[in-house]
């Protein structure tokens, strides 16, 4: 495509978009769904309890007054996002923007005690579900487009896990660098008509992070985080409005780190 004729902030408008994110009810998803919905784009987001979603669509809804459906999908399984995909096609009849970024991290004591139930599920949810509900998106939007139209965009939501993992994350952090590699393949493989992109976020103080000791998070990002501190899941909001908008018509194949500079590699 050529180069975006638009005003630098008329590119990030989402006005006519279809946008689907997965993991899209609470956390760093949500954050996502309510800049695109502000943005003008029509959204679905999708989670493993409907109910949930149903919930958040109604008040990212009544927060911006635009067009959001909340959809049950359990992303390990093969079959739901088949019908997923089927679904907000039938609903809409397009797919412009994907996010890939339901996630899931179990506790382990440690490796040898990690069992297969346990490996398996974190590669469906992080690897295998991404992999299914891109290949699906992909090819519709190469069926659905021509070269002269926008691009559609997918994007998979990783982590620093993908390139330093800790001792707690590592078969999530290989799941996640097996997500890197994918979405690098996929702009290679369905460019000009599609492009696809990584954000990997670092520590983001959302709904998990209840869960953390703050206190030795806090020490800890002192030290180690040149920012000194955890994300807020509204600083997310910018790589992801960039990434689903013409803003990043010559972006793809990146993987764009969002971590306070927490990591040294680059993806």
């Amino acid at each position: 495509m050529p180069t975006n004729p638009l005003s630098p902030l008329d590119a990030f408008d989402l006005t006519g978009k279809v946008a689907v994110i997965t993991g899209g009810s609470r956390g760093l998803g949500r954050a996502m769904a309510e800049a695109y919905s502000a943005q003008g784009a029509t959204v679905v987001i999708a989670s493993r309890k409907a109910e949930a979603c149903e919930m958040a669509a109604v008040g990212i809804s009544e927060k911006t007054g635009g067009t959001v459906l909340g959809l049950g999908c359990h992303v390990g399984d093969w079959d739901q996002c088949t019908k997923l995909v089927q679904r907000v096609i039938s609903e809409f009849g397009r797919i412009d923007v994907f996010v890939n970024n339901a996630g899931m991290s179990p506790l382990y004591e440690s490796l040898g005690t990690v069992s297969e139930a346990l490996f398996d599920k974190v590669i469906d949810v992080n690897l295998k579900g991404p992999f299914r509900l891109s290949a699906l998106v992909a090819e519709h939007m190469v069926a659905t487009r021509t070269d002269d139209e926008p691009s559609g965009s997918i994007i998979g939501v990783s982590s620093v896990a993908s390139t330093q993992p800790s001792s707690g994350e590592i078969p999530y952090g290989a799941a996640k660098a097996g997500l890197n590699s994918m979405m690098v393949g996929l702009a290679h493989m369905f460019g000009p008509r599609v492009r696809a992109n990584v954000i990997m976020p670092g520590p983001f103080l959302t709904d998990i992070s209840k869960a953390w000791d703050m206190d030795a998070f806090n020490e800890n990002a002192r030290k180690n985080i040149p920012l000194r501190r955890g994300g807020e899941a509204d600083e997310i909001v910018g790589a992801a409005l960039y990434l689903a908008s013409n803003a990043s018509s010559y972006t793809t194949g990146s993987v764009i780190k969002v971590d306070g500079a927490m990591t040294w590699a680059a993806g």
